[in-house]
Order: C-alpha cells, then sequence, then structure tokens
C-alpha cells in the first residue's frame, strides 16, 4: 500500500502515519472548520472524510475532492473554492456540516438538497464543468466535449421553437406526458451520422422541457436565496457585541463564524427574529463606514 501511494503523481514524498480504516471513530467538530474545509484554528490544514463526522465512500469522496482542491489553491495564493446549496450535492453536505453540526455520522442523503429538481445527474456537466474549467482540473478534450454537447442542446431547442401544423410551437407538444422527443424530432434531420453525445442531449432537453415548470419555479428560490446569499458578514464580526441577540444565538453565530446572513440562516438555533437583528445591526455598520 506504501509503494501504491508512493507511484501516485503528487505523493511521492508522502508517508502513512496510520491507517485509518476500522480505527476508533472520531471527529473535529465542524464548526471548526470553513465552508473552504479548512480549520479554522490552523490555518493550512484542511479536513475531509469521516474526521468531519461524515460516514461512507461517497461523502469521503467528494470532501476529499474540495479539500484538495482548495488546499493546492491555497498553496498557489489563489481564491478558495466554495459551492452552493443549488450547484452541487457536495456544496448541500458541506454548508449542512458547517451550519448544523451532526450528531451521528452525516450521510448524504438527496432529501436534504431544498434544490434537488435542478442538481439532476443529467444536467450534472452544464453545472460544474464550467467551474472545473475555471479552477484548471477540465482538460482541453473534456471541456470540448462539454462544449458540443451544450451546441447539440440548443440545435434541438431550436427545432422544438420551429411552428407545427397548426402553427403552434413544437415544444408544446412535447410537453405533453404521452409525448416524447423522439416522437417529434427526426434524429437523422437534426444530425445525419453517428454522435454519441446526441443520446444525452435529447434527454437533457426532454427532461429540461417535460419539468420547465417545476425548474422555473425552483429557479426563481434560487434567486431569492442569492439574494440572502450575497448579503456578507465581515470576517471576525463581533456577535458578542449585539445585545439584542439571544445568549444562544451570539454563541452559535460565533462558534460557525457565517460568511453570509444566508448561512448564518441556516444555523441550528438560529430564528428570524435573530436574523432581523443581525440584519439591522450591519446595515448600522455598513452606513458608519460609509462616515
Amino acid at each position: 500500500q506504501e509503494a501504491m501511494v508512493h507511484s501516485i503523481a503528487g505523493l511521492e514524498r508522502a508517508r502513512i502515519l496510520q491507517y485509518a480504516y476500522a480505527i476508533e471513530y472520531d471527529f473535529v467538530p465542524p464548526d471548526q472548520i470553513d465552508a473552504t474545509l479548512e480549520t479554522k484554528r490552523v490555518r493550512g490544514l484542511f479536513m475531509a472524510g469521516q474526521i468531519n463526522g461524515t460516514s461512507g465512500y461517497e461523502e469521503a469522496g467528494g470532501l476529499g475532492q474540495l479539500a484538495g482542491i482548495n488546499a493546492a489553491r491555497g498553496v498557489a495564493g489563489q481564491e478558495a473554492l466554495v459551492l452552493g446549496r443549488d450547484e452541487s450535492y457536495v456544496g448541500v453536505m458541506i454548508d449542512d456540516l458547517i451550519t448544523r453540526p451532526p450528531v451521528e455520522p452525516y450521510r448524504m442523503f438527496t432529501s436534504r438538497a431544498e434544490y434537488r429538481l435542478l442538481l439532476r445527474s443529467d444536467n450534472a456537466d452544464a453545472r460544474l464543468t464550467p467551474v472545473g474549467r475555471r479552477i484548471g482540473l477540465v482538460d482541453d478534450a473534456r471541456w470540448k466535449r462539454f462544449r458540443h454537447k451544450q451546441e447539440l442542446m440548443d440545435e434541438i431547442r431550436q427545432v422544438l421553437a420551429v411552428g407545427h401544423r397548426d402553427g403552434r410551437p413544437i415544444v408544446d407538444w412535447l410537453r405533453r406526458p404521452e409525448v416524447r422527443i423522439d416522437d417529434v424530432i427526426d434524429r437523422a434531420a437534426l444530425r445525419p451520422g453517428t454522435d454519441p453525445l446526441l443520446e444525452q442531449a435529447l434527454e437533457a432537453v426532454e427532461i429540461e422541457v417535460k419539468y420547465g415548470g417545476y425548474i422555473d419555479r425552483q429557479q426563481r428560490q434560487v434567486e431569492r436565496f442569492r439574494q440572502m446569499e450575497s448579503r456578507p458578514i465581515p470576517s471576525g464580526f463581533d456577535f458578542a457585541a449585539i445585545p439584542e441577540l439571544r445568549r444562544e444565538a451570539r454563541e452559535r453565530l460565533a462558534a460557525i463564524g457565517p460568511r453570509s446572513i444566508g448561512q448564518a440562516s441556516r444555523i441550528s438555533g438560529i430564528n428570524p427574529a435573530d436574523i432581523t437583528i443581525l440584519l439591522v445591526y450591519l446595515d448600522r455598520r455598513r452606513r458608519l463606514d460609509r462616515g
């Protein structure tokens, strides 16, 4: 196993101090970890896996990827990557861990994601490939494949927008439960020959059309969510200096150190009245800073 680790690029000088599987379960309280998975007390130290209070290989894999990305970006002096709850299940998991510390090993269930209609397997590439490209983890070949699929989807949407015999666009027919995309689109006319990504593109567009109303509604919810997320809380903000906050609220906010009003609102034990008081103080501070 040591030899296998040393054969992995980047781990040639790594040493295994203790094999972790089946040892006594212990973890670092997640409120001691930032959304970047960096520990608050020891900068440059990133946590991933069961030590964060999770259980299962998938959870460890997702956390390990984000911790590795941010450790590398930290060394390079680059901005850390934080995925939102509306972007990925990994983002949901990390946000849950740091705002609602688990009382038992955490498992990532789809039911934990309030925007799970947007976090589908068919659009995972559309959600995350541009992020991977931006941080240098998507090579040219994969980016070209992604862009080709997006172009195919655009072609399909254009065909669906064309008027049918009754003057209505074809997409209106596809919205009917009994109609499938193969019933309204001639694949050969759309793209002669064999294209391995055509099937994926057709499926993605069909889902987009069939569930369009629900997706649009959830997208509006996401926009409201982003407004809360875009209201930042300054680093090192002194929550103890707000006497109107309940003692429990001051303690919970100080322990977590939320980055935004949205994140603060998701902390266990924080209620809407606490958020209103916090907003009043932040607005007051903003006006004083403007001078």
